[in-house]
């Protein structure tokens, strides 16, 4: 009757919006609906975050190095994933880093990789961070963290997706996306001396402030 024919239209508007909203999204690929939407984890409405979501989309439209600024537990980590399932990269690794739990002594072979006799236990050629990224993106989570002997050797990295393992003289190169996240205030630290001035602007091509 007409009358189920407007219920089930109205029925419909509103499934639509529940899906434009929770970002699902159908994949040509297959029958049904996939979760690999925008932002299905990330909670908030308010006219910040929706510029944040707006940002996010630009970004993930381009491979600009991304720099994520903001308190601990606002979804830095959400929001990088995010930027990666919006953008070409989408199929191709993730891969996170989080530099508040690495060993000094072991970032850089945390990182690039070492080849085997390296160092002390070093019994095979490990790959790095960097290279299991390749072709896909790079996450470095809490940036600030990461020690200043080793912040050149990342500059490089960051300006030429150049690099060697540990003990190893190959110069590799690696095709990733570069997205890094912070809590601390960079700028300062680059003032004080604290923090790389120039892989800080290396790093924050586009700079996205999260709100608390």
């Amino acid at each position: 009757s007409e009358r189920d024919e407007e219920f089930v239209r109205v029925l419909a508007e509103q499934i639509g919006r529940a899906l434009d909203y929770t970002t699902l999204r159908g994949d040509d690929s297959q029958r049904g609906l996939t979760v690999r939407g925008r932002f299905n984890h990330v909670i908030g409405r308010s006219p910040a975050m929706a510029q944040v979501y707006e940002m996010i989309v630009r970004a993930a439209q381009t491979d600009a190095t991304v720099l994520l600024h903001g308190e601990t537990g606002t979804g830095k980590g959400l929001l990088a994933r995010a930027i990666h399932v919006n953008s070409e990269r989408r199929h191709a690794p993730f891969v996170h880093v989080d530099c508040t739990t690495l060993p000094a002594a072991l970032v850089e072979s945390e990182l690039f990789g070492h080849e085997r006799g390296a160092y002390t236990g070093a019994d095979a050629r490990v790959i790095g961070k960097v290279e299991s990224a390749s072709g896909g993106t790079l996450f470095l989570d809490e940036i600030g963290e990461l020690p200043l002997p080793l912040q050149g050797k990342l500059l490089r990295f960051v300006q030429e997706r150049q690099f060697e393992r540990v003990g190893g003289r190959e110069t590799l190169t690696a095709d990733v996306r570069i997205v890094a996240a912070t809590n601390r205030d960079l700028a300062g630290m680059a003032t004080a001396g604290q923090f790389r001035s120039d892989l800080y602007f290396r790093l924050r091509v586009v700079e996205i402030e999260i709100p608390p």
